[in-house]
């Protein structure tokens, strides 16, 4: 059984959608402490202290492996985690609308026996071209205060993307890709 060292909902919708057997535990670990210039270095980093520390904490003898996972969109340079307040979420998606941004997911998978795997997946999003009235209608929902990046590619969100180039299920939180090919080498 796969452990998931995450808080997010929609990771843990995706895994059961996709019939992956599971449990969760959030790891606690404070991520305003781990830092990297690189936002495809800095999500693994997070993803590997979450489903470390997890894995440290002890887990069931039926777990076969811990998955930590940490999402965040890479725009002109900036790193865009969820947004601190609406205000913050307005002025970026203002900045993103009618451009592409990066969604880098950190994916850590580490198993009891010391084996571990840890990968980012980039995708590309093109978010629309929205007026200044579509996003604060968007802003004042509260989805996006949830959510890397300040959008939910599985909420009202996925309206406002106008197109993805890489993996649809990276955006939500989660490569099941990814996690199909390592659970078969691992499980």
């Amino acid at each position: 059984m796969l452990l998931l060292a995450s808080a997010s909902p929609a990771r843990r919708r995706l895994l059961e959608q996709a019939s992956i057997a599971h449990r969760v535990q959030v790891s606690g670990v404070d991520e305003d402490v781990i830092t990297h210039p690189d936002p495809a270095q800095l999500v693994q980093l997070l993803a590997r202290a979450k489903a470390g520390a997890v894995l440290q904490s002890g887990i069931a003898p039926d777990i076969s492996a811990v998955l930590g996972c940490d999402s965040v969109l890479a725009f002109e340079g900036e790193v865009f985690g969820k947004p601190a307040d609406a205000a913050e979420a307005i002025a970026r998606w203002k900045r993103m609308r009618g451009c592409w941004g990066e969604l880098h997911t950190g994916h850590a998978l580490l198993n009891p026996g010391g084996g571990e795997q840890v990968a980012t997946v980039t995708t590309r999003v093109l978010f629309a071209d929205l007026s200044d009235t579509g996003i604060e209608a968007y802003v004042a929902t509260g989805e996006p205060m949830q959510c890397a990046g300040g959008f939910a590619l599985e909420g009202r969100g996925g309206a406002l993307v106008e197109r993805l180039d890489g993996c649809f299920s990276n955006v939500i939180g989660l490569s099941l890709p990814l996690l199909r090919r390592w659970l078969l080498a691992v499980c």
